[in-house]
């Protein structure tokens, strides 16, 4: 995580392209910074009467001069000391890149003084220069402005040129507001701030780019670093599916006239929602766009399904004997591959000898995906731990996506409530999960209610099926049917009433996590995803999705076992 934050904070270091010169008829009068693709915010002081009007990026070489008009201005009357001293410039063209971020309000300031940066463009620094200062106190000048003091006495100090100049929080890069005046006198090292809380009484358009203060500084760096990265690669993206994917169900609907780009969403997500779910509604979205940022630059299909089942049993010829049967799908036919009695401890042997057979009927091309038909008090046995092969003790599910299913579930009324959800699921961005906290405060019959909902998909426990008070929302999440159940075999060890997710726990921790990760991937995707999450496991200590299950049940992929009952009459868990 700390090299993800750390590469986030050099991004925005690096991306100064938004620092703005300001030019009057041909000179330059002062700085400013886009806000928006085709928005500059500056001092009314520094356009004049706003005539001849043109903006440089000094930090984008070789791009040319555009010229802009004054679109509104906070009522500056002309006098050193008059409040409004804001003016908002529009470009004649958008530019292609990343406008300035913004941090929240009172950033500037802290219990220690924060260093903050400034780029402006005084007399013999046309190609601009950087000074160093912070906020003598989080006093209100007028209800105006913030005073500047030097961070240190031997380096530039705030001049004429640095009007309109962002003062910018040292290490993100996010403007906390906008230098308007300086001492006048070299002797004399301060000058006064307008911050951005001011500057958004006078133009509301900057209300919408101050993010809240729910969001931590390391989740707005990373956040940005992934939108510019985005927009670099020309990434295609529909924002609005992003944060349809990426919300809570309380979280607000995306505008009407949706989002113009995939910044605008990001600001939307940083900038209008608060709560405890906002930061993550942050994360699943950055999630979500750092999946998009891997992924091929084609949209891809959903996965071809061509599986291998493993049906296991109990035997009826003694607690150390299991029924195995293994089949291969292809094209949507099923082919008997291998069934016996085994004792259970040579059934991974005899289940990868199984695997390794049933790939020679599969369709070539095809995704390949292994799942075990359980009985129900077997489902949290750890078949992805299983070695993948005599001479590679890779563990299966590193090697192929592997889920688990119920058997009961696969009689004929189960499968076709299963196969209309997913045909309903067929069209969604991303899994919602619904939360099974532990200690299980909902009622199994609320549980049930909800998991019958047309948007139900995804019934995430933060304990393993076996435990005690957990045991009925399990049956209940079974019998419902949700379409996908997802738990951690390491999960809460309680369970208990007592324990109800609180901080700390690790279920709590284990669904925060799933929740960040599985609820921006559509449903048809999630055994490739936890197969990702699985080797990262495996080579991470530690790592959340240790020991996750994946109950993953979608009956178009298999043939109706009723179908094919003939070939297997002898088996008792066709």
């Amino acid at each position: 995580m700390s090299s993800a934050v750390d590469s986030a904070a050099a991004s925005a270091l690096n991306s100064a392209e938004w620092h703005a010169r300001i030019e009057l008829r041909g000179r330059v009068a002062g700085a400013g910074f886009l806000v928006t693709p085709s928005t500059v915010l500056t001092c009314a002081h520094v356009v004049g009467d706003g005539e001849g009007l043109a903006v440089t990026f000094t930090e984008r070489p070789g791009t040319p001069a555009v010229s802009a008009r004054v679109v509104a201005h906070g009522g500056w009357a002309g006098g050193v000391t008059d409040p409004g001293d804001l003016a908002v410039l529009e470009l004649d063209r958008e530019m292609p890149m990343a406008p300035a971020a913004l941090a929240p309000v009172d950033a500037a300031h802290g219990p220690t003084a924060r260093k903050l940066v400034v780029y402006g463009f005084p007399r013999g620094f046309d190609e601009g220069t950087l000074t160093e200062c912070r906020v003598t106190a989080p006093q209100l000048i007028r209800r105006e402005w913030l005073q500047l003091e030097a961070w240190h006495q031997g380096g530039q100090p705030l001049a004429p040129g640095f009007s309109g100049a962002a003062v910018t929080l040292a290490g993100t890069g996010e403007v906390v507001g906008m230098v308007t005046a300086d001492a006048g006198r070299t002797e004399v090292r301060t000058g006064r701030m307008m911050p951005t809380q001011v500057m958004a009484r006078y133009w509301p358009g900057l209300r919408s780019l101050v993010p809240t203060s729910e969001h931590a500084t390391a989740d707005r760096a990373r956040l940005r670093a992934l939108v510019e990265r985005a927009a670099r690669a020309g990434v295609d993206c529909d924002p609005v599916r992003l944060y349809t994917a990426a919300a809570d169900p309380f979280d607000p609907p995306p505008p009407e006239e949706g989002f113009d780009s995939l910044w605008s969403a990001a600001l939307f997500v940083l900038c209008e929602l608060d709560g405890p779910g906002a930061t993550r509604t942050v994360a699943r979205f950055t999630d979500r766009l750092q999946d998009l940022l891997r992924a091929p630059a084609t949209e891809p299909s959903a996965p071809n399904w061509s599986p291998i089942l493993v049906e296991l049993g109990h035997s009826g010829a003694g607690d150390g004997l299991v029924r195995v049967e293994v089949s291969a799908y292809s094209e949507g036919r099923r082919h008997p591959v291998d069934s016996g009695t085994v004792e259970q401890h040579r059934l991974p042997a005899y289940v990868q000898e199984g695997i390794e057979t049933a790939f020679r009927y599969l369709t070539p091309g095809a995704d390949e995906l292994v799942a075990f038909a359980l009985p129900r008090d077997w489902l949290d046995w750890p078949v992805d731990r299983w070695e993948s092969a005599p001479d590679d003790d890779t563990p299966l599910g590193c090697v192929y996506p592997l889920v688990v299913t119920d058997h009961a579930r696969r009689k004929a009324s189960t499968r076709h409530v299963l196969t209309r959800a997913w045909k309903r699921l067929d069209s969604w961005p991303g899994a919602r999960m619904h939360r099974v906290e532990c200690g299980g405060p909902e009622e199994p019959g609320r549980l049930r209610l909800r998991l019958r909902q047309r948007d139900a998909c995804l019934a995430g426990f933060g304990t393993a099926p076996a435990a005690a008070r957990t045991r009925a929302h399990f049956d209940t999440s079974l019998a419902a049917p949700a379409p996908v159940i997802v738990w951690s075999r390491g999960g809460c060890g309680s369970g208990q009433e007592e324990c109800a997710g609180a901080d700390g726990c690790t279920g709590k921790a284990f669904l925060d996590a799933l929740d960040a990760h599985v609820m921006a991937v559509p449903p048809a995707e999630l055994p490739l995803h936890v197969l990702a999450l699985r080797e990262e496991a495996l080579a991470e200590q530690g790592h959340w999705a240790h020991g996750i299950q994946l109950l993953w049940d979608d009956p178009r992929v298999f043939a109706d076992p009723h179908a094919v009952a003939a070939a297997h009459a002898r088996s008792p868990v066709a």
